[in-house]
């Protein structure tokens, strides 16, 4: 019976694609007589005009009406009007279908015991309601991000419009950032949609693939090589041969990051604490490409330290850096040896060189070692009974091991992701991979934006690879502070 299927999800296809193409040759052959089209140049635009008005879905050229597709990549654009992809099948894990079925023009057709737009749910359930639910929640614990309804582990999104604009495996995602404000097609249909982002058929760029470029991919690439030999510099993206630097500067008055190839990065003339200030250098210099040249009586890489000090720069530096390897731990302004810890007013921040940090101990909600310890010096001391690093884990449970272990296991059967162990139905991930987060230890938090060597910037917490701001903190890093006193 497998076998049979998969010959059906190969074969069908094929035969759909191959049928497009013999109907395509005999209309043209009927509509040409000795190789002059009969039809006026009117009826054989109709004939290859689509209900909303575009010529072979504007993927294609018309010839005595029959379309004649262009190729794209990825796939090829099919169909009597060039409106069929089969891109549109491929879901989250990059499998046409869920290997549950083939695609017929961008609709799954799926293999029996299945059904859903892409063959995601299966129509008989052996799950207890308890653990389909648990497989429904998101990072965050929410069941399908309430955006959906969960049935046997997977979440069924919300889609009223019936165009399919909330995906994903917990309706995280919503595509309708991917459409075009114009046409209102996804991705102006040039692309791919994937959680909110176009992923573009080549040629074609921009957020929405809205520009066509006219040079080649690789002539394109050469000209946005930086010196250091990264595209743009690992700081923008490639358009046509040009960089789009990603200007982090949330005013919009000025990018931080500039030049042909996105190589001046002027974020290193700026202090750690006080980053997006306009005390570039510390006040004491001008930053040029990212390089600070000092005023006089001031050295340093951001122009921080007094040569009027007894002491130099490098015993300066040495006396405000402790165990650390940036000054003051990243927390506060070094000079003339001694820390002053930010932000201002802070009681959190303390120590001779910053070194303690009691927000360390807050979880997301604010809440200290998790209600069940005190902070000493940016550590949780747990409670008699309670272990972890935000005394989150009780050490008595009253469920059995194999209740346990089914609570731990991911929807695809494997327990905590395979990166952690299961302690009473939660997840404990390995402490040696300091990365590894999340309910299930699915999240990899070194996609957390960092700047400095801190990830967060060190004012906030790294969230299932999005950071997640104290108070006071505020941009993709939590780099930007709130405040107004310095």
């Amino acid at each position: 019976m497998h076998t049979e299927a998969l010959v059906q999800s190969i074969l069908v296809p094929l035969f759909l694609i191959l049928l497009t193409t013999v109907e395509d040759t005999l209309l043209q052959s009927v509509s040409q007589v000795g190789g002059v089209c009969k039809f006026s140049s009117e009826s054989s635009l109709r004939r290859c005009r689509t209900p909303d008005g575009k010529i072979c879905s504007g993927r294609g050229k018309c010839d005595c009406g029959v379309c004649i597709c262009e190729a794209t990549d990825p796939g090829k654009f099919y169909g009597p009007r060039c409106d069929c992809h089969d891109w549109v099948c491929s879901t989250y894990n990059g499998k046409t279908c869920n290997d549950r079925g083939y695609c017929d023009c961008g609709m799954c057709e799926c293999d029996e015991g299945w059904f859903g737009d892409a063959c995601q749910f299966q129509e008989e359930c052996n799950l207890p309601s308890r653990k389909s639910k648990e497989l429904c929640k998101n990072p965050e614990g929410v069941v399908c991000s309430n955006k959906g309804t969960c049935h046997c582990g997977s979440c069924m999104c919300n889609n009223k419009d019936n165009r399919g604009l909330v995906t994903g495996r917990f309706c995280e995602c919503d595509d309708s950032e991917c459409l075009d404000e114009d046409t209102g097609e996804v991705c102006g249909g040039h692309g791919q949609c994937y959680c909110g982002n176009c992923y573009c058929a080549a040629g074609w760029h921009g957020d929405k693939c809205e520009f066509q470029c006219d040079i080649s991919p690789w002539e394109s690439k050469r000209r946005c090589k930086a010196p250091d030999g990264k595209t743009c510099s690992n700081r923008g993206t490639c358009v046509c041969g040009e960089c789009n630097c990603h200007d982090v500067d949330p005013s919009g008055d000025w990018g931080d990051i500039h030049g042909n190839t996105c190589e001046c990065d002027e974020r290193t003339c700026l202090a750690t604490y006080d980053r997006y200030t306009d005390d570039y250098c510390t006040g004491h210099g001008q930053c040029n490409c990212g390089t600070c040249d000092c005023k006089e009586g001031w050295a340093g890489k951001k122009c921080e330290h007094p040569l009027s000090c007894s002491l130099s720069l490098e015993s300066s530096m040495k006396k405000c850096q402790g165990t650390s390897n940036l000054p003051c731990f990243g927390r506060g302004q070094c000079q003339c040896g001694k820390c002053t810890c930010y932000p201002p007013g802070d009681s959190r921040v303390t120590g001779k060189n910053c070194e303690c940090d009691d927000r360390q101990c807050e979880n997301i909600s604010g809440e200290i070692c998790g209600g069940y310890g005190y902070c000493s010096c940016g550590r949780c001391i747990c409670e008699e009974g309670w272990f972890g690093k935000l005394c989150q884990f009780q050490r008595s449970c009253d469920l059995s091991e194999v209740q346990s272990k089914e609570i731990c296991e991911t929807s695809d059967g494997v327990m905590c992701s395979g990166k952690g162990s299961c302690h009473c139905g939660q997840c404990i991930c390995r402490p040696q991979d300091w990365w590894v987060s999340g309910e299930y230890c699915e999240c990899d938090d070194r996609e957390c934006d960092k700047h400095d060597g801190l990830i967060c910037t060190g004012n906030g917490l790294c969230n299932c690879g999005n950071c997640e701001c104290w108070d006071g903190w505020m941009g993709n890093a939590c780099e930007i502070w709130e405040g107004t006193e310095y």
